[in-house]
């Protein structure tokens, strides 16, 4: 049983015959209007991130990536709100990558999911575990990049601009930390992200929610997140970096504070430069003892 705004049985397609909104759409579409989907003493953090990060346009065409967890069903509700009331107008929908890890897709759990805020539902099919196989990469890092290019490709084909990914505040730091631990790079994903070669826009509308805000969330707003179906959940480098965070904060309280602020560009920064090529190493040497024969 998944959460939907009581009295709301609708269909996915609110037009008649013609192709025009019939009556018992815009009834219906009014009932919605009436709904609290997520209090407004809930919503500033993400009123927040919308205006500081601009993530927001005239006429925007948002995909909600929906895995059906608790974070995607979350965003889902809190855009599904925030659409009602902000000063430009956007259309919001939901995609879902079905990674064909279980026999049973919940298709029609997540439709009825969606249809309670008025949302269309897409899903597709891909085979995650056969283009693992393939590839010689880490069945999560292929599960990830299938299903980001799987939506892309969604969000292309249906003529949307941006697609609305659920990461939250936890997210960013222990990727973060885990850039840091695997491949001596300082960085985490962006608030937003510009696809050249698409022309997508990505948006993580919920980077100033912590986890446990989310959760405490969900259980007030009676969403049931579905079970994840994935065989190494809970078994990954970031599931060691989540649990590795609160082991090191009880040496030093501060720390998730210090790595979010230390994701920030500050102007204090100092950092070494930019290590330079063999190439360019060469003409260092070379320019450097050269100055010997002036």
């Amino acid at each position: 049983m998944i959460y939907k705004p009581a009295g709301t049985k609708i269909s996915p397609v609110p037009f008649d015959r013609t192709g025009s909104f019939s009556a018992w759409a815009r009834c219906r579409q009014g009932v919605l209007m009436s709904k609290t989907f997520v209090p407004a003493q809930h919503l500033a953090k993400l009123w927040r991130a919308l205006i500081e990060f601009k993530m927001l346009a005239p006429g925007d065409k948002i995909l909600i990536g929906l895995s059906g967890g608790k974070d995607s069903m979350f965003l889902t509700a809190a855009l599904a709100e925030i659409q009602k009331y902000a000063p430009i107008p956007f259309e919001l929908a939901c995609y879902t990558v079905d990674a064909m890890f279980d026999d049973h897709f919940p298709k029609a759990e997540l439709e009825s999911f969606c249809a309670g805020y008025g949302l269309k539902h897409y899903s597709e099919q891909v085979d995650v575990l056969k283009l693992w196989q393939h590839r010689g990469n880490t069945p999560c890092f292929t599960c990830a990049y299938f299903r980001r290019a799987a939506t892309n490709r969604k969000a292309k084909e249906l003529g949307f601009n941006k697609v609305a990914w659920a990461h939250h505040h936890d997210d960013a730091v222990e990727t973060f930390l885990l850039n840091l631990f695997t491949s001596g790079q300082l960085k985490t994903f962006l608030p937003v992200t510009n696809l050249s070669r698409s022309g997508l826009t990505l948006i993580r509308p919920l980077l100033y929610y912590r986890e446990s805000e989310i959760i405490a969330l969900g259980k007030e707003l009676g969403l049931q997140p579905l079970k994840n179906p994935c065989q190494y959940d809970g078994h990954t480098q970031r599931q060691s970096m989540k649990e590795l965070v609160p082991v090191l904060q009880k040496q030093f309280p501060d720390l998730y504070d210090h790595l979010a602020a230390a994701m920030r560009v500050t102007p204090g920064t100092e950092l070494w430069p930019e290590q330079p090529s063999q190439q360019e190493m060469v003409a260092l040497f070379h320019a450097f003892w050269a100055q010997k024969k002036k």
